[in-house]
């Protein structure tokens, strides 16, 4: 009998020493926000041009459509939108095919991203049909990415031998090669 009451004493003792514990003030967690709505998308610059040109029209044509391209790398359909229109006034000073004017003229009225690097296409040939003969000194690169446009291929003219693929942007940025050298 005497462990029967050792036992009940000892399990009164422990339930109230536990049940006095929930007296004790229970200290809530500190809740933090963070915002994570304004994403930090990463901007891509690309390359200073070290070329010289023997042409300042030239110069300044290539010089926006570098503009135009860094806006594709970045998938800113906006900002292509407002680089194309200050290609198209720089062009419409020069000789150019109607290719090359429909194709940048497009660029400017579109704020499809899409829709404006299907035009690039046809705008870089216009470009680097302007180029030949055009350099004073220092060497551009011809850059080409086998799969833009479902594998058919497109090019582009670069100020530097880093790849940044204005057809993909940052969804496959470093696709391509260089293809050429324009000196």
């Amino acid at each position: 009998m005497k462990k029967l009451s050792f036992v009940v004493l000892a399990f009164t003792a422990i339930a109230f020493t536990s049940c006095k514990d929930n007296d004790k003030k229970v200290e809530e967690p500190e809740v933090v926000t963070v915002d994570n709505t304004a994403s930090k998308k990463e901007v891509y610059e690309i390359s200073e041009r070290e070329a010289e040109f023997n042409d300042p029209k030239v110069e300044a044509i290539f010089d926006q459509y570098i503009e135009v391209q860094e806006a594709l790398v970045n998938t800113d359909a906006e900002k292509t939108a407002t680089e194309s229109s200050k290609l198209e006034v720089l062009i419409k000073e020069v000789e150019v095919n109607e290719a090359t004017q429909s194709a940048v003229a497009a660029m400017a009225a579109s704020e499809d991203v899409n829709v404006q690097r299907e035009h690039f296409e046809t705008l870089t040939a216009g470009i680097e049909g302007m180029l030949e003969g055009a350099l004073a000194s220092g060497t551009l690169y011809k850059q080409y990415c086998p799969m833009a446009f479902n594998n058919k291929g497109a090019a582009w003219i670069s100020s530097g031998k880093n790849i940044l693929n204005p057809y993909f942007g940052d969804k496959m940025l470093k696709c391509g090669r260089v293809d050429s050298e324009i000196n």
